[in-house]
């Protein structure tokens, strides 16, 4: 009877170990990614840009609200939010409280899916037939149908009412310590809403330093902002891979970018140029697979220095 039951049994346990860990311990083990990209013109000062993503606020996460108010502390010189800050359409008065300290500071932002719709209970096995079929999102996929409707107006209205810069398929820009930063932005590629040819032209003459910022980094919106000349892009999504495997790394990224850059700093090549992309592997879940591992939430204090 040991025999017949004890591996059942033993694997039953550490299944359930994992489970435990991973919901209750590294989903809630909110870190800072620190990291230094050389981009800005030479004998520039550097400048703090705080990334936060993938928030997917569900109603009552006090740990995560007050690990973001947290970061304010860092005084970064501006902050980035790349998207999907909503998992529960009753969200919104909480994402605007948990980013109230950091609202203080000069901003943008783009919206992800989730910020428009509500997320769906799905089989996460599909991710990973997805990927072997080249399907991501509505790209390739059918039109979503029967889908909850979150209210983003509210959340942008926020945004707005703080002074953050709306980027969606447009160009912004701040000035920070007489330093002009040119913000170029898209709309989620994930649903196709992203409209390159909104913005397309490169940097402009007048900035000293442009980037790009997108919530689903798709390789068809980083080879647009890379053979355009921006030297930094910016996006979020793929929750660096949420569920990895230790001294392996991710399984999938939920686009068609590869699971060697699914988070963290690297580059980007296309026609020529290359590009530095930055992917933040956000700090939050789907309310539905609340779980993560080997893959702890983050947010991403970027240092910017002068080229050498």
């Amino acid at each position: 009877m040991r025999a017949r039951y004890g591996v059942p049994l033993g694997i039953t346990a550490v299944a359930a170990a994992g489970l435990l860990y991973s919901a209750g311990f590294e989903a809630r083990s909110f870190r800072l990614r620190r990291v230094t990209i050389p981009v800005l013109p030479p004998g520039a000062r550097p400048l703090r840009v705080l990334q936060v993503s993938d928030i997917h606020m569900v109603s009552g996460q006090r740990k995560k609200q007050r690990w973001l108010r947290s970061l304010a502390g860092l005084r970064p010189d501006f902050v980035i939010n790349t998207g999907d800050n909503l998992s529960d359409p009753e969200g919104v008065p909480e994402v605007l409280d948990a980013l109230g300290p950091l609202l203080e500071f000069p901003g943008a932002y783009v919206f992800g899916s989730n910020d428009y719709y509500g997320p769906k209970l799905r089989n996460p096995a599909r991710y990973l037939l997805e990927k072997t079929q080249g399907r991501h999102g509505l790209n390739g996929n059918a039109p979503a149908v029967g889908v909850v409707h979150n209210p983003w107006e509210d959340l942008r209205d926020g945004f707005d009412a703080a002074g953050w810069q709306n980027l969606t398929n447009t160009r912004g820009a701040l000035k920070i310590d007489g330093l002009e930063v040119e913000l170029t932005g898209l709309d989620d590629p994930h649903i196709r809403r992203d409209r390159y040819e909104h913005v397309a032209g490169g940097p402009s003459s007048s900035a000293d330093f442009s980037m790009g910022v997108v919530h689903a980094p798709y390789l068809r919106t980083l080879d647009a902002f890379t053979s355009d000349g921006y030297p930094l892009i910016l996006a979020g999504h793929t929750h660096g891979g949420q569920l990895c495997i230790p001294f392996y790394g991710a399984l999938v990224t939920n686009c068609d970018l590869d699971t060697d850059r699914v988070k963290g700093l690297s580059r980007h090549t296309a026609e020529g140029r290359a590009s530095y992309l930055h992917v933040s592997a956000g700090c939050g879940t789907n309310r539905y697979t609340p779980v993560r591992f080997a893959c702890p939430p983050e947010a991403s204090l970027l240092t910017l220095v002068g080229k050498e």
